[in-house]
């Protein structure tokens, strides 16, 4: 019976272990692709590129315009029909292109007091003048929609 409970313990061990999912919801990269043509982007590669403030819901976020994260990425924010950003719980916000070439949606790595906090995850959008549900935590995918 001891036999068979530590048998027991050693397979679950394995396979969390396995699974490769530490729990803590950190990104190390941001996707974006459009199924075919895909780049990866650190917090550093954002700090990069041109970065703007937003507020929301009494919070500034640091980040970079979701327009000109796509034209980085090689793509014509007016020539795409939408973005879907997933977060890493497979919450999907769909932004129509009214949404994707407004200066304030962001793709924030950063809070302007320093960095996101664990509950925002590494990278996260902020629309200021949307509901909640537009602005996911813990982004881990842009999917351009043609």
């Amino acid at each position: 019976m001891v036999t068979r409970a530590i048998i027991l313990v050693l397979c679950m061990a394995a396979a969390v272990a396995c699974s490769g999912d530490t729990g803590s919801g950190d990104v190390e990269s941001l996707l974006v692709t459009d199924g075919s043509d895909e780049q990866h982007y650190s917090v550093e590669d954002l700090e990069d590129l041109a970065a703007e403030q937003a507020v929301f819901g009494g919070i500034s976020y640091v980040g970079v315009p979701l327009a000109t994260l796509l034209v980085d990425a090689g793509y014509d924010p007016t020539k795409i029909a939408a973005v879907k950003a997933m977060a890493s719980d497979g919450f999907i916000a769909n932004y129509g292109q009214d949404l994707v070439n407004q200066s304030d949606t962001l793709v924030a790595y950063a809070m302007g007091d320093g960095a996101l906090s664990e509950d925002d995850g590494t990278f996260r959008m902020v629309l200021p003048d949307q509901e909640g549900k537009l602005n996911p935590r813990h982004l881990v995918e842009l999917k351009i929609v043609r």
